[in-house]
């Protein structure tokens, strides 16, 4: 692996690979939920989101056109959220707000070429078009054929250095849906996320990294561009490419294209310590599911060395059929139809948790 640091900032990690002629690139920040402001849980998701909108020449017909829309659309739609937050909110004012937003939604979407960054990459051959938050970081990535790699440099530096955050308020319901279909119907991530917040009082691993629903609801355009003003900078990011390339040529396309993007000052960041548990901490949840065991075990992170040893330990204890784990609960005692460690959640960059995961055989219970 070949590693660079451009002016900017940007630490390139570059790896030949020659067996076909394709690469895989990804571009990761060191942005995740665990740097948002309290109340506005779920912004780093959402921006995620947004950047697959385009930019000021990608996802558009008209962008001078439609940046007026753009400035109407937020202001109506500011409004109505101020409304919707009054405790003694005007039902008849925020219908009339509501229409007024959907009607200068329809009008925008006459500007709006849908998808185009999505549509560009498939018709070159690209596959794997996709992102992913997370407490800690959030990734971008697409594989794409070898000579293609310019294309790749051209779309993804340009959504860092001009944005166009479209459709918000169409893509804030996607988000509330997708917590409403993924999250609170789905039992096994209901019980994490009951742990999590008992396991952890004070530091942000306590939050669901697609936010807390009162929050996400309400989350504004400002609140997505303050935060990729303040964490999407070159200086906070690893650019990564694997695949059929050259080492020098792609390093020559990487910084034509992303090294002219400015580096910005990372403001320091005050994370509250979690306080020692001084006791057992047990919670029980209630679903019409399949029972199941979480235990969690609070623990160091990397570089500790205490961490590695819990890679051995999660490796003993449920790695493959002859672990011990598997051994005792599922083939000799019977006691469980699965069972799993997992070392090292919810994120890294603070300390977390060891996990021992286990669904209970019947008649047997938790």
């Amino acid at each position: 692996v070949h590693e660079y640091t451009l002016r900017n900032g940007l630490k390139v990690l570059l790896l030949e690979r020659h067996q076909s002629p394709t690469i895989s690139c990804y571009l990761r920040f060191k942005a995740g939920s665990v740097d948002e402001e309290s109340g506005k849980t779920g912004t780093a998701h959402l921006l995620e989101h947004m950047l697959f909108k385009g930019t000021k020449t990608l996802g558009t017909t008209d962008y001078r056109a439609e940046r007026k829309l753009l400035e109407q659309i937020d202001r109506v739609g500011e409004r109505l959220d101020a409304e919707l937050r009054r405790t003694n909110a005007r039902p008849e004012q925020a219908a009339a707000l509501k229409k007024e937003l959907t009607q200068l939604q329809q009008e925008h979407r006459k500007l709006v070429v849908k998808d185009e960054i999505d549509s560009i990459y498939s018709r070159n051959g690209a596959v794997g078009l996709n992102a992913s938050t997370g407490n800690d970081i959030t990734t971008y990535e697409v594989s794409l054929p070898a000579n293609k790699i310019e294309l790749w440099a051209r779309i993804d530096s340009d959504r860092l250095a001009n944005p166009v955050f479209r459709e918000f308020y169409s893509e804030r319901d996607v988000v509330l849906e997708e917590l409403r279909q993924s999250y609170e119907s789905n039992p096994a991530r209901i019980l994490m996320a009951q742990l999590l917040s008992a396991a952890f009082m004070v530091h942000p691993y306590r939050v669901p990294i697609v936010g807390w629903k009162s929050d996400v609801q309400f989350l504004s355009k400002q609140d997505i561009e303050s935060f990729f003003t303040t964490h999407y900078a070159p200086n906070n990011a690893v650019l990564a490419v694997v695949g059929d390339m050259r080492t020098e040529d792609t390093l020559k396309i990487i910084d034509r294209y992303f090294g002219s993007i400015p580096s910005r000052e990372i403001p320091a960041q005050v994370i509250s310590t979690e306080p020692a548990q001084i006791g057992e901490r047990r919670i029980e949840v209630l679903l019409d599911a399949e029972p199941q065991v979480l235990i969690g075990f609070h623990k160091p992170t990397i570089p500790s060395f205490e961490d590695y040893v819990f890679d051995v330990i999660d490796a003993l204890l449920s790695s493959g059929r002859t672990s011990r784990l598997y051994q005792s609960l599922i083939l000799k005692n019977k006691l469980a139809t699965s069972v799993a460690a997992v070392n090292g959640l919810p994120g890294a960059r603070y300390p977390n948790l060891f996990f021992i995961q286990a669904v209970p055989r019947p008649p047997h219970t938790c």
